[in-house]
């Protein structure tokens, strides 16, 4: 499993504010996930960021440009994997998108910057495979720029179905690590670091809640979370994977894994089918299509604890629900990954939109922190 992204539908001291890289998060709605299955801080400058749009809590996304003159495509910035790739300029069925929903595609034969490669571009995510050729360019996002990136044009993405078909996002640009790339390609933030692009390894995200978000690039900003950061430090240099100590309700334990993975790239929480079952049946959950699991909008919910490396996280039942034209369904689908990758549990977007998530590269670990 190179990411289990779930198409459910589905940075640091001593920089100055004119270095800051923001990426704006997007977000897409909530409908269409339904439809197809602060205070008290000093604020800590970073280098630049992207707003993460927020489109309806259900999948965020942002800005990146490839190429010279620059061509510019929205992304999924993907904790969960670990490579870039947008659709060539002749990918198109394959490809999806709509009318409404229309995709970026890359033109190598408008970029001056363009170097050819041609090795063959293969991925499988949770929803299926992703076909292409890798190619060499430019790649800018927040201000963040990296010269001779490896990336993929991909030219068959029929394997994300209506997730990718529908989503107002070109591509992914993967933030996990070099050892779960395909061909072992350097991923765009490593090769920031490595180029002197960002002044720390560190990159952060806050997730909007139903209001964009934004993602910093070379370190975190204070202004976007509340209280104390808690770091716990990574299984492996992997995917951004933790050790779960426990997932619990009213003191008892729900779960039958030990290790989790924080990640951008999945819109709910996911965990053993078996796991999800029983947290299902605690809040009299009805199964739809064996996948989603609906919920009384007016039921009193039950808080949730997660313990990560031993810290507590918790979600009440409003950051557990998500809610679309008077239904609810729990945020929350059984996902089995065999081993040696699983059993384990995926943080998506869920968790990250309660806690600010700092993931720091070099000293392979994350902080954690409640939004503000």
């Amino acid at each position: 499993m190179h990411k289990a992204i779930i198409f459910v539908f589905a940075a640091l001291l001593g920089l100055s504010l004119a270095e800051l890289v923001r990426v704006p998060l997007k977000k897409r709605p909530t409908s269409e996930l339904f439809s197809s299955i602060r205070a008290g801080h000093k604020r800590r400058v970073v280098q630049g960021s992207v707003v993460i749009n927020d489109y309806e809590n259900s999948q965020y996304y942002g800005e990146i440009s490839i190429g010279t003159p620059a061509q510019n495509f929205e992304v999924i910035f993907d904790t969960g994997s670990s490579n870039l790739w947008v659709p060539d300029i002749n990918c198109n069925a394959n490809c999806g998108g709509s009318i409404f929903f229309k995709k970026s595609k890359y033109d190598n034969s408008k970029s001056s910057t363009y170097v050819a490669n041609g090795t063959i571009f293969d991925i499988e995510y949770g929803s299926g495979p992703v076909n292409g050729y890798f190619s060499q360019d430019t790649v800018t996002s927040g201000g963040v720029t990296v010269t001779d990136m490896s990336f993929a044009e991909v030219t068959n993405a029929t394997g994300l179905g209506a997730g990718y078909k529908l989503g107002k996002f070109d591509g992914i640009l993967g933030l996990g690590f070099d050892s779960i790339s395909v061909e072992g390609a350097t991923t765009w933030f490593h090769k920031a670091i490595i180029q002197g692009a960002v002044s720390q390894p560190v990159f952060a995200f806050y997730l909007g809640n139903y209001a964009d978000g934004e993602l910093t690039f070379g370190g975190y900003d204070t202004k976007h979370y509340t209280g104390s950061v808690t770091y716990v430090n990574l299984l492996s240099a992997t995917y951004w994977e933790v050790t779960l100590s426990g997932v619990n309700i009213d003191g008892s334990s729900y779960t039958s894994a030990t290790k989790a993975i924080i990640d951008s790239g999945t819109s709910l929480i996911t965990g053993p089918s078996a796991d999800i079952k029983k947290i299902a049946d605690l809040v009299n959950a009805t199964v739809i299509a064996g996948v989603e699991y609906m919920v009384d909008c007016k039921a009193t919910l039950p808080t949730i604890e997660f313990v990560v490396d031993g810290n507590s996280f918790t979600l009440s039942g409003t950051d557990y629900i998500l809610e679309s034209n008077g239904e609810c369904i729990l945020a929350m689908e059984g996902l089995d990954i065999e081993s040696p990758i699983g059993p384990l549990w995926i943080l998506g977007d869920v968790f990250m939109r309660k806690y600010y998530t700092i993931f720091d590269y070099t000293n392979q670990r994350v902080g954690i922190a409640l939004a503000a």
